[in-house]
């Protein structure tokens, strides 16, 4: 009876260090990490977005003065950094709004499969990537 019996997982503490990089995350635990990060960063900016906010419709002046720090900078900090953290916040809050889309209908449709999670996952990453990119050609004046 005991040649039967299946043997037991050896469970062992993992060394982060050197297990944790060698382990391959599925796309749909790539797009659930990314979505925590994405919020974080939002809440983060969340000054910086009432800032632009504010002087972009304040006034006319104040718009003006928007415009020039986009182009130009305020104080010490570089035009092109206020546009990168702006590009930043744009990612994080299409893939926080495509990512929370996706949660939801998971959670109305009760689709929950490998497949359906990674399709799902790989078009929640395409499509936050993709916007960004075309959001940001605008925010740089590509186009």
């Amino acid at each position: 009876m005991t040649e039967l019996a299946k043997k037991r997982p050896e469970f062992r503490n993992i060394n982060a260090l050197l297990d944790l990089p060698t382990y391959r995350l599925p796309a749909a635990g790539f797009v659930s990490i990314l979505h925590r990060i994405s919020g974080f960063v939002m809440f983060l900016l969340l000054p910086f977005l009432v800032w632009m906010f504010d002087t972009s419709v304040s006034s006319e002046i104040s718009f003006a003065k928007f415009k020039a720090a986009f182009n130009i900078g305020v104080g010490f900090v570089p035009g092109i950094l206020l546009q990168l953290v702006a590009l930043v916040l744009i990612w994080a809050y299409l893939h926080h709004l495509i990512a929370g889309v996706r949660h939801l209908y998971m959670d109305a449709h009760h689709a929950v499969s490998k497949e359906f999670g990674k399709s799902s996952a790989l078009v929640t990453l395409v499509l936050s990537l993709g916007l960004t990119a075309t959001l940001g050609a605008k925010l740089f004046g590509l186009y």
